[in-house]
């Protein structure tokens, strides 16, 4: 995924999903999230994706455009199925 994939209404995945039972993933919206846009800090200049949860109070987060398009630490999560953070959703 690059930024241009970032695209206002697009549903991305987080690569925790994978990590859920099979039965909860296919039933649940669990960590799935809106990408909102990605808006640049006042004072620091630095890229940040703005996303909104499709899940539980559907809050709406920021995160950094370089940690978002990171990929997921293999050595933190050994069985994470995404190579990406964060991934299109099907």
């Amino acid at each position: 995924m690059t930024e241009k994939d970032l695209v206002p209404g697009r549903i991305v995945r987080h690569f925790k999903r994978g990590l859920l039972p099979e039965q909860e993933r296919a039933n649940s919206t669990k960590y799935l999230y809106e990408i909102i846009g990605v808006a640049e800090h006042t004072e620091t200049r630095e890229r940040l994706v703005i996303y909104r949860a499709l899940y539980g109070d559907h809050g709406i987060y920021a995160r950094p455009l370089e940690m978002f398009l990171s990929e997921t630490d293999r050595e933190k999560y050994p069985q994470a199925e995404q190579k990406f953070r964060f991934e299109p959703a099907e």
